[in-house]
């Protein structure tokens, strides 16, 4: 029986990059013998559609093997790749794949402070959730159970019941437990040695981080309004800003906790991390890597405290770099009636 890798997230632990890297060798994939299909980054319109009802696993299966089939290479292995899978409590609509593959399910477990924080600023930039995009980062923390998935021992109970929990390979995402890195761990989970990638594209640093003061700017601007495009512009301009402007060459703190606040917010998780430890690896820690000592420089989120200031680094740049993008060329969507 052929296997089927799911790769349900979580977000913020190398997704876009492990996308890219699946995208980018869809060639030398098949001669390995794992299918990629469909020709996107990553799954997201499939698995929607399947939570929504428009199409059900029964038909998506048999056209994956249809689809395997028809390759001049010997498939043994499908990889589905959609992060946003792991936001849904529920996944028991993806159980029937077990009628026609062995199904593999990839989840990545980020140490829940440093994922609150990383989760935070993709927020900010994405704004696919106006809710949580415009909120500082105290208000973030207020919504953090909204993160269901990140009660990592309860959820992967839920993955246990849904999949059997031979089926799941959970991924520590830190250095220690991924020699590699979290591409090279991947692909060791789908089957692939990472030492022996001939002919394969190499991985590459996707989705990269703004400064947190751009992060902060970014709050304050309507990045989500209208297309796909228009955000697009909005987003490629902060970023050049921030490089230009700001000099963010990527080395700026992303902590934004601090410290009596990090130790607090990870005793709320430690019981189920002890659980999951100890039953998935059987070791009493989830997590091994320390934290951040007490006097490392937290996340500097200020603006300039004067509006010519605020002009000069932010809004005339801001401007400028969407000039020369072409941007302001696109028309808004009209004005929705309030």
């Amino acid at each position: 029986m052929r296997k089927l890798y799911l790769h349900i997230g979580a977000q913020r632990t190398a997704t876009t990059s492990i996308q890219s890297f699946l995208r980018s060798n869809v060639t030398p994939l098949q001669r390995a013998g794992i299918l990629y299909p469909y020709g996107v980054e990553r799954h997201k319109a499939l698995i929607d559609a399947i939570f929504a009802g428009a199409q059900h696993p029964d038909a998506i299966a048999e056209d994956l093997h249809r689809r395997a089939d028809t390759k001049p290479h010997s498939i043994h292995s499908i990889v589905l790749s959609e992060e946003g899978t792991c936001l849904r409590r529920d996944l028991s609509r993806l159980a029937r794949f077990r009628e026609y593959f062995d199904v593999r399910v990839i989840f990545a477990l980020r140490r829940q402070d440093r994922w609150l924080e990383s989760w935070y600023f993709q927020n900010i930039k994405w704004q696919w959730n106006p809710e949580l995009s415009h909120i500082d980062f105290a208000g973030f923390l207020a919504r953090r159970e909204d993160f269901h998935w990140i009660r990592y021992d309860r959820y992967v109970r839920h993955l246990e019941d849904v999949f059997g929990a031979e089926a799941l390979a959970l991924i520590r995402f830190e250095r220690a437990h991924m020699p590699g890195g979290p591409v090279a761990e991947f692909c060791r989970r789908i089957g692939l040695d990472p030492a022996r990638l001939d002919g394969f594209a190499p991985a590459r640093h996707e989705n990269p981080s703004y400064s947190p003061a751009m992060a902060e700017f970014m709050r304050q601007l309507p990045i989500g309004i209208g297309s796909d495009d228009i955000r697009a512009a909005l987003t490629d301009a902060c970023a050049a800003v921030d490089r230009r402007v700001l000099g963010h060459a990527g080395q700026s703190s992303e902590l934004l906790l601090a410290p009596a606040g990090r130790r607090a917010l990870l005793a709320e998780y430690e019981s189920g991390n002890r659980s999951l430890a100890a039953r998935h690896f059987g070791t009493t820690r989830l997590f091994d890597e320390p934290l951040p000592p007490d006097d490392a420089p937290l996340a500097d989120l200020r603006l300039p405290p004067d509006s010519a200031g605020l002009m000069q680094q932010f809004v005339a740049p801001l401007i400028t770099e969407l000039a020369r993008l072409g941007a302001l060329r696109r028309p808004l969507p009209p004005e929705t009636p309030q």
